[in-house]
């Protein structure tokens, strides 16, 4: 398994990727994992080189991280990383499988130059899509050669790889669009993190008592503050509303897309909009479990491109959702099929101005009954052992020993 993220690390591709990981032991794999020994978001944190544990065997890649406050530095980082892991995997005994990502970005040229080299069957998990995510931001042209380059890549790993794993429709459908994939294609969702996610009371939830939130309305944006996942809408309503109750706006987490919240919080010091670091991923039970309302959000460019993971989590504790993007996307239809929260449009302030407010006051056995809505949908459909399971029959279809 490559992966850039592995626990502790937060992100939640590394939870996932654990998931996997220790569910593949338990069938009696010999599971190797390959990742970064820094973190991804913060790379001062430093995770040991070698670790065993739940039957994974864990090597750690140095000079593979170096932060995110450049483009420079996430793609040096991406690059050494994968050069080092080329070469671990090039004379690696018994490789009867391997799993990739899309973190780092070039893992997909990675895998396909492995294929190359070794007789292994190839599992190509696409968490995101690029360059398609990477041209509807406007980073790249679509003709560019960065982008042209990155869709050659695509095509051979696509080609060579045994197993595609998509989010959602939406996005196997544009990659249908761009690539001849046949029966190789799988549109398989990500679970809810339920082995740490336990829903905590109010009368019992330190996070509520060291933020002072205890009485308040919580209305919280969780995990990573990405750019394709705007803030705006939010927050420019956010200012609006805070004469109208006991509401609190929490941004727990980082990313470049938290700007907007940071900036906001230093030139109009509002008291109702809070910016707060990661919680260690042992006491985001506790976080989530403050939230009254749980906020997803998604630009309307990026449908197909990306997959809103967060919403899962918030489900498996009960929460209800407020989902602020494109209606005609996967988040959009969870709530239209599930019943289980509220929808804005990007960019409809006066929208989400008055959905706040509806939502402030909806009586909280109306929110409730939200929850547990939520929270059945993940039991038929989303959970863990439904999906990871799933997940891991795919890889043991393709992946037994030769």
């Amino acid at each position: 398994m490559v992966s850039l993220v592995f626990p502790p690390d937060p992100a939640s591709v590394g939870q996932h990727m654990a998931d996997v990981a220790r569910e593949m032991a338990s069938r009696g794999w010999e599971v190797v994992v390959h990742t970064a020994n820094r973190g991804y978001e913060d790379s001062s944190n430093v995770f040991p080189l070698r670790e065993h544990g739940d039957g994974i065997d864990i090597r750690r890649v140095r000079w593979s991280s170096f932060g995110k406050k450049s483009v420079a530095h996430r793609i040096g980082g991406q690059l050494s990383f994968c050069a080092q892991v080329f070469f671990r995997l090039l004379f690696v005994s018994h490789l009867d499988g391997l799993l990739i990502t899309t973190i780092p970005t070039f893992s997909g040229a990675l895998g396909w130059v492995i294929r190359l080299f070794r007789r292994t069957h190839v599992t190509f998990w696409l968490m995101d899509l690029n360059p398609d995510q990477a041209v509807a931001m406007g980073e790249f042209r679509q003709n560019s050669p960065i982008v042209r380059i990155f869709d050659w890549f695509n095509r051979r790993i696509l080609k060579v790889a045994d197993v595609v794993v998509t989010m959602d429709r939406f996005m196997a459908t544009k990659l249908e669009s761009k690539y001849e994939l046949g029966n190789k294609l799988a549109v398989l969702p990500p679970w809810p993190h339920e082995d740490s996610l336990e829903t905590v009371s109010a009368d019992d939830n330190p996070f509520l008592i060291e933020h002072g939130l205890m009485g308040k309305f919580v209305l919280m944006y969780s995990g990573n503050h990405s750019l394709v996942h705007p803030l705006d809408t939010v927050v420019k309503a956010a200012l609006r509303v805070e004469e109208k109750g006991p509401i609190e706006f929490l941004f727990v987490g980082g990313g470049t897309g938290k700007r907007i919240v940071d900036e906001t919080i230093r030139r109009e010091n509002p008291k109702h909009i809070r910016s707060l670091p990661y919680e260690p991923f042992e006491r985001i039970k506790y976080s989530l479990s403050a939230a009254d309302v749980h906020l997803v959000t998604m630009g309307d460019s990026m449908v197909g491109c990306v997959h809103p993971c967060k919403i899962y989590g918030a489900m498996a504790l009960s929460r209800p959702i407020l989902f602020v993007g494109p209606q005609h996307s996967h988040a959009g239809e969870i709530l239209e099929r599930f019943k289980i929260g509220w929808h804005v449009e990007q960019g409809d302030i006066d929208g989400m101005e008055r959905t706040l407010h509806t939502i402030v006051n909806t009586p909280r056995e109306v929110l409730r009954a939200l929850g547990i809505c939520a929270r059945e949908a993940v039991d038929r459909e989303f959970s863990k052992t439904i999906l990871c399971g799933q997940f891991c029959d795919l890889i043991e279809g393709k992946a037994s020993p030769l």
